[in-house]
């Protein structure tokens, strides 16, 4: 079967679900039947998903998760897969479809978000040059690779880190502002907590970055954009003299859009780091971050651990 015969496809709803282990059983089931690999977190706020498989069975098991009425309207983003995107399936349930950990003061996004923007808003946005202020809301390691220019890239290693950065743009509460990540989850919870921090204008891209990249390459987005799969960063027609490369190697600050893991078995960091030094050094160990000390716990975010296991 050639490569071409796959697709992934990135989905999220927030909407309540009150056995999340019920659709646990039958998600498995019905991903495990059509051969589907990937990623599904499910909790009572909802869903996240990632899947990649055949064409054929990626519209088999579209049929079945819509023919839930509490999944209608959900949007669906597509793209080409490899058949590798993934090594295996994994579905769980979880407290939160992505963890912002506030504890009883968590935000609910079926109760209070930012004012969703069509990528088609935002570019004209750029184009009317109108005043507002892009926040990244996504992790150091994904905005290194790609980011919207002039955006605010705040220094968060995990996405709980954001109550602590807030503070620092505090003087934007009553100018707009609006929040951006890859497919739009995190921005559904984080625009909620802004306007929880008393931010009175707040909007969220619709169906995230990937969204607008895909209707506007190399347009306003600089470089590639991070994704949690084997592709790792994505990119439309790099080829293009309009496509930036923001990323920079780690060990000699080229220009560079590739990502290795250290070796470190204590650490396995992702960074930038260029087939050149990768030449000069040999095996990768990250420069900045990593001693080759023997640690119990990996100084990258615990995510990126969780990720890293999943691969193996």
């Amino acid at each position: 079967m050639k490569s071409t015969d796959y697709e992934i496809i990135l989905f999220y709803k927030y909407v309540h679900i009150a056995d999340p282990e019920a659709v646990m059983v039958s998600e498995r089931a019905i991903c495990t039947e059509l051969r589907l690999k990937g990623r599904t977190i499910i909790a009572t706020e909802g869903v996240n998903v990632t899947l990649e498989g055949t064409h054929e069975n990626i519209e088999k098991y579209l049929a079945h998760f819509f023919s839930d009425p509490r999944f209608a309207g959900t949007n669906i983003k597509r793209s080409l897969g490899t058949g590798e995107a993934f090594p295996k399936l994994s579905i769980k349930v979880r407290n939160e479809i992505v963890s912002l950990h506030l504890g009883t003061c968590d935000i609910d996004p079926n109760q209070v978000t930012g004012i969703h923007l069509k990528p088609e808003e935002l570019h004209q946005w750029f184009a009317e040059s109108r005043e507002f202020y892009i926040v990244d809301m996504r992790n150091v390691y994904e905005h290194k690779v790609g980011h919207f220019e002039g955006s605010i890239l705040p220094p968060m290693d995990n996405f709980r880190d954001l109550p602590k950065f807030v503070k620092s743009i505090e003087h934007l509460k009553h100018k707009t502002v609006l929040t951006v990540c890859t497919g739009g989850v995190r921005c559904e919870k984080a625009s909620g907590y802004l306007i929880s921090q008393g931010f009175t204008d707040v909007y969220q891209l619709d169906n995230g970055i990937v969204s607008y990249m895909e209707k506007y390459p190399n347009e306003n987005f600089l470089g590639k954009l991070y994704v949690f799969d084997r592709r790792v960063a994505m990119g439309f027609y790099t080829d293009d003299p309009k496509h930036v490369v923001v990323g920079r190697c780690e060990g000699c600050d080229a220009p560079c859009e590739q990502f290795v893991n250290c070796v470190n078995d204590n650490c396995h960091r992702h960074f930038i780091f260029c087939d050149a030094c990768v030449a000069k050094k040999g095996r990768p160990v990250c420069p900045k971050a990593c001693t080759m000390t023997r640690r119990k716990k990996s100084i990258h975010s615990p995510f990126l651990s969780k990720l890293l296991l999943f691969f193996k």
